[in-house]
């Protein structure tokens, strides 16, 4: 039976950190879900649609990954997709709070789940959706941080075109 990891977030936009957590995870799973959250927390710059599109480009010829939306709770999500593993992106410990409130709440709701937890790699560990958001609103460089598909999204949110 394959394992299938889901990671899931809002990916607004997705960035080389989140790419970098999908490919290393990989290694451990067989497949990954990248459950793009559609939950009206937050304001997003990019529609659900936008940000499925956008990180579906960047899989575009990696078949062990599907991209979809999701709303509700993650654990009923996971037990839809058959799945037993969440998979979350940890850079300071700032995250590792909030990250461990989740994974005592997700067990105590289906003690079946397991989460893992992957560190991107130094160059990206410090990358958040948030912040290059505001660089490309100031109109700053992001190719750094994004995939050039990403980062003409960005340009034409803020530039229009």
């Amino acid at each position: 039976m394959k394992k299938i990891g889901v990671y899931p977030g809002t990916f607004d936009p997705i960035t080389y950190g989140h790419i970098d957590v999908i490919e290393r995870s990989l290694k451990i799973v067989d497949k990954v879900i990248i459950a793009v959250s559609e939950f009206k927390r937050k304001d997003f710059l990019f529609t659900i649609e936008e940000r499925i599109d956008l990180i579906k480009e960047v899989f575009k010829n990696n078949e062990s990954v599907n991209v979809e939306s999701f709303d509700g709770l993650l654990v009923d999500y996971l037990k839809k997709k058959n799945a037993k593993i969440i998979i979350r992106g940890l850079r300071a410990i700032s995250d590792f709070d909030y990250e461990f409130q989740m994974v005592l709440i997700n067990r105590k709701l289906n003690k079946d789940m397991e989460t893992i937890f992957l560190m991107p790699r130094e160059e990206y560990f410090y990358i958040s959706s948030s912040i290059v958001k505001e660089i490309a609103k100031l109109n700053g460089d992001v190719s750094c941080f994004v995939p050039k598909n990403v980062e003409q999204a960005l340009r034409k949110k803020f530039q229009g075109g």
